[in-house]
């Protein structure tokens, strides 16, 4: 059964957070609260934890998991970013988006897409998550916590908990999370295309 932390959403607890990024660093994938719906997250190099997390969400490797960072300086190793482009991430980060970038060489070829070779990059603004980047001190890989099957994405950690207790190691209980998805915005094209709405207002990019 996985762990169960209560942590606090506006004051996280330094002990917590350092077993959460243990967990992480040890292989596990944790369920965590995020700006919008809650997410599951893991190792960004860790391969056997990635191909779970794919398992989990019943997704291949053409679905865009997203690279979840602390700030814009983390993601010139892992994506192209002109002047253009950066402007633009500066006005909606940190915030409910994910952003489709091409991706760089230093980026596992397993986690961009196959065809297009990009990612999708996400610098979350919720405290927790923020706070087990640091405590990790590198970008983790994500996806919204959706089960195959379902219509809605979960919000609650403790259905969460009900729901994936025996498939992943940690649920992290941050208060209830949104219904509402990133908005995902495609920034490879010479101009910005909207792939989903969601809880960002995508009326920043001219969409």
């Amino acid at each position: 059964m996985s762990q169960y932390f209560e942590i606090h959403p506006e004051n996280p607890q330094p002990r917590l957070l350092r077993q959460a990024a243990q967990i992480i660093q040890s292989g596990g994938i944790v369920a965590a609260p995020t700006d919008s719906a809650y997410a599951l997250v893991c190792r960004l190099d860790d391969k056997a934890a990635v191909e779970r997390l794919r398992r989990i969400r019943g997704v291949d490797e053409k679905h865009h998991l997203t690279l979840l960072v602390r700030d814009l300086s983390e993601i010139a190793q892992y994506a192209r970013v002109d002047n253009q482009q950066y402007r633009q991430l500066k006005a909606v980060t940190p915030g409910p988006f994910t952003i489709i970038l091409e991706a760089t060489r230093e980026l596992p070829r397993r986690l961009s897409h196959p065809q297009r070779k990009t990612i999708g990059i996400r610098v979350p603004e919720n405290t927790i998550l923020l706070a087990l980047l640091d405590e990790v001190g590198e970008p983790l890989i994500g996806t919204t916590l959706q089960l195959p099957g379902d219509d809605h994405m979960l919000s609650d950690p403790e259905e969460v908990q009900e729901r994936l207790g025996k498939q992943i190691e940690l649920v992290i209980d941050g208060g209830a999370g949104t219904l509402e998805p990133t908005t995902i915005v495609d920034l490879t094209g010479p101009e910005p295309a909207l792939l989903r709405e969601g809880r960002g207002d995508p009326a920043v990019f001219g969409l």
